[in-house]
């Protein structure tokens, strides 16, 4: 992948998590929450007077808690999580342990994962979902 390392940290899937990484040529920013249960990965703006944030996309990365998921593995071991946005600093990835698991791109108004949840929204993502590895060459 060819681009920027913006964040890099060790999470365990199923311990609350809040990280965040901006860029700092757009108003456009990314975060990436797991309350415990799920997990998901944002597409943020920044409002005009960067102040707040509006949310354009959200994409699922996993389940950790319910009645359909596996139960925690106490004995489980971290994972890298890390955050890369492109050189054009207008699309950016979600990586965890080498994996992209979900990609915003900024320009076309695109966001795709793994499993392609949930469906296009609206209000940014209109087409296709599905993450490739061609798209992930295309983008990055």
């Amino acid at each position: 992948m060819n681009g920027y390392l913006m964040l890099e940290r060790q999470w365990t899937p199923g311990e609350d998590l809040f990280a965040e990484s901006f860029s700092p040529e757009s108003p456009y920013g990314v975060v990436f929450e797991d309350d415990g249960q799920t997990a998901y990965f944002y597409a943020v703006e920044k409002d005009t007077e960067g102040t707040g944030l509006r949310v354009l996309d959200a994409l699922h990365i996993r389940e950790t808690g319910g009645e359909d998921a596996e139960p925690l593995d106490p004995a489980q071991k971290p994972s890298r999580l890390q955050i890369v946005w492109s050189r054009d600093w207008m699309k950016c990835a979600l990586v965890i342990d080498g994996l992209c698991h979900a990609l915003f791109d900024f320009i076309a108004h695109g966001g795709y994962n793994i499993n392609e949840f949930p469906p296009p929204n609206e209000l940014w993502t209109q087409g296709d979902r599905k993450l490739t590895m061609e798209l992930m060459q295309k983008l990055f």
